[in-house]
């Protein structure tokens, strides 16, 4: 009797112990966990969709569609601006589709790294998002400059000029592109741009190409400085769609951490998941 209640004991402690490690680590052990399945395998649909639907399609003309209608509205106002008029421009997946890159990933079952970013920008193959070209034309022919400030890496300067150029897009010179050399907050490059510019539209597919209040924030102020901002949207903000990575994943979906294991990702996701 008195071993069969030992043995009891000893169960329920042990249950007990593994309920608290659970607890403490419950990031540790995805929902899923295959230790045989891809590492890339959650980004396939947002890769195929960003290539292949005709839904992403609409959308990027939809922004530059906006984008002209606002330019449009802007130059009819007949405000005598103290400063040439500008637009400011972030370049991957809101000019350029950086896609085959991401299905490199895939292929190669390869997470994000420097090396394979400089190696997709060397090939200087990425094409212009369908739309960005007619817009960006068309507002050259109206005497409004385009800046493109992206964070793509200063030691990439010459080959994403070339990029662009082959591309077609105007103003795509040494003075009106702002690379990132140290911070990848943008503010800093706007606000050069603003000393001998006005600035009248911004395009980027990432919250922070708008505005410094959504830098390294996590998925609730992102949302509620979205709400604040809301008549910015489609008047000065001109948003492109972008599934496959941004500040929306890493700063708030992995809430800012780049330490993460996979399989830890891989529950963060799941537990994530609105459901009823």
């Amino acid at each position: 009797m008195k071993k069969n209640i030992l043995i009891t004991l000893f169960a329920l402690t042990l249950i007990i112990g593994c309920k608290s490690q659970i607890t403490q680590t419950e990031y540790e052990t995805p929902r899923v966990k295959n230790i045989n399945s891809s590492i890339r395998e959650y980004s396939i649909l947002t890769v195929l969709w960003q290539q292949h639907a005709a839904e992403y399609r609409a959308l990027t003309y939809q922004a530059f569609n906006i984008a002209q209608i606002q330019l449009d509205n802007i130059l009819s106002n007949k405000i005598e601006y103290k400063k040439p008029l500008a637009i400011i421009a972030d370049i991957d997946e809101s000019l350029l589709d950086n896609s085959p890159y991401n299905g490199k990933l895939i292929e190669l079952d390869e997470e994000y790294s420097k090396s394979r970013w400089l190696e997709w920008g060397k090939e200087k193959k990425a094409k212009a998002i369908h739309g960005a070209l007619d817009f960006l034309k068309y507002a050259k022919s109206k005497d409004v400059e385009v800046f493109y400030i992206s964070n793509r890496l200063v030691e990439q300067k010459a080959e994403t000029l070339e990029n662009l150029q082959r591309s077609g897009f105007p103003f795509a010179d040494a003075d009106h592109i702002l690379l990132r050399a140290n911070s990848s907050g943008k503010e800093q490059r706007r606000l050069k741009v603003q000393q001998s510019h006005e600035i009248v539209l911004l395009i980027g597919d990432n919250l922070s190409d708008f505005s410094m209040v959504f830098d390294n924030q996590s998925s609730s102020k992102r949302n509620n400085r979205v709400d604040s901002l809301r008549t910015s949207f489609g008047k000065k903000f001109i948003v492109l769609p972008n599934p496959m990575y941004g500040d929306w994943e890493t700063k708030g979906i992995l809430e800012g951490k780049y330490d993460w294991t996979n399989f830890q990702k891989d529950s963060i996701r799941h537990r994530k998941i609105k459901s009823y």
